[in-house]
């Protein structure tokens, strides 16, 4: 990124305060130039993102101590993204999460998709939405509003997939993600994103002491190639039931050492309700999930192993943060109980999701 002038490109006035957004040139891929946005409130929060993949590079805000960090996996510089890292603070589509066999049938109609994951299809394929440079713009002086139009047949799915993004930070410290998609054939769209959170801003400690809420009373039970079987199961009695807070790593040789799996809400159709809480002590930093999913992934790191490191050269290892991505259900087009994720001309697809930071 080198040592490139910012420019305030707009503010606004909200009913939670003022919020600058600034440009500065990032990169360059695909002759095309990536840039970085800083969303930056009236407290100095400040949440970073570029229009490659949509990623959240960072998010700085104070402690309880009054000290800032980011509470993310980010990078400073382009490169680290184009080595193709997991999805740090990434858009993730046109599917999120898995599609068993990378295979589905729409209408009578097979398609065939990227086996990228083993024999299964993940996050979108070979180059989902996490790896394309999309269309920028500030809307309202306080939203970075992306949009990315997905041809048909890319990665293998039908229809051309028009998807628009906004990240809004209010002056609350409350990032709201709002998608909106339409498509002019029938195709499955999940998206979400995939930002890696430590509350504690310390990549070098695990994320097992921090605190999860999650109001659901059911989840997902996966085979081994983490596919859904099909079940809807209760969380209770099981280490998969976080409706009372607890540590994330109380129950995690119960639950088989890791959890990646989904959530399932009991909440009215497109209703933004409260459905997860995860806060750090020594911090006082608490992250509030609200969402009009149905579902959330929660993912601690099962597959960071040190080989990557932060910019401070801390190598990320296996815990050392925890993904809370709100979606539908993984491999829903295969699994006919499952909410439809199916996508139809003259249909408009809308989701919100805000994460709420503070600090106690």
């Amino acid at each position: 990124m080198g040592n490139a002038t910012a420019n305030v490109v707009g503010n606004a006035t909200t009913d939670a305060g003022k919020t600058a957004i600034t440009k500065q040139p990032f990169g360059r891929t695909d002759e095309q130039d990536v840039f970085l946005f800083t969303l930056t409130n009236e407290q100095g929060d400040e949440v970073k993102i570029i229009n490659f993949g949509g990623i959240i590079t960072h998010w700085t805000t104070a402690d309880k101590q009054g000290k800032r960090s980011s509470v993310v996996i980010g990078y400073d510089e382009f490169g680290p993204y184009l080595a193709k890292p997991p999805f740090f603070g990434a858009l993730v589509g046109r599917y999120a999460n898995r599609i068993a066999k990378g295979m589905f049938s729409i209408d009578g109609q097979s398609y065939h998709l990227p086996q990228n994951k083993g024999e299964n299809h993940l996050h979108g394929g070979i180059k989902g939405f996490d790896k394309v440079v999309w269309k920028a713009d500030i809307v309202d002086g306080n939203t970075l509003l992306l949009n990315y139009i997905s041809k048909d047949g890319e990665e293998g799915y039908p229809g051309n997939l028009d998807l628009s993004v906004r990240y809004t930070l209010t002056g609350a410290g409350e990032l709201v993600i709002d998608y909106r998609a339409v498509t002019d054939k029938s195709t499955p769209v999940n998206f979400t994103n995939h930002s890696f959170f430590n509350l504690s801003g310390s990549f070098d400690t695990t994320v097992l002491d921090h605190t999860l809420e999650i109001k659901a009373a059911a989840y997902l039970p996966v085979d081994e190639q983490t596919i859904p079987t099909g079940e809807i199961r209760t969380v209770e009695g099981t280490p998969f039931d976080f409706n009372k807070p607890k540590k994330i790593g109380r129950d995690l040789e119960a639950a088989g050492g890791a959890y990646d799996h989904c959530y399932v809400f009991q909440k009215a159709a497109g209703a933004l309700e409260r459905v997860a809480v995860l806060s750090e002590e020594t911090s006082g930093r608490r992250l509030e999930v609200y969402t009009t999913e149905p579902g959330m992934q929660l993912y601690t790191g099962n597959n960071l192993d040190g080989s990557l490191t932060t910019d401070d050269g801390i190598p990320l290892k296996k815990y050392a943060a925890v993904c809370l991505e709100t979606q539908h259900f993984p491999d829903s087009p295969n699994q006919p109980s499952f909410p439809d994720t199916i996508l139809r001309p003259g249909e408009i697809f809308h989701s919100v999701t805000k994460y709420a930071l503070s600090v106690s």
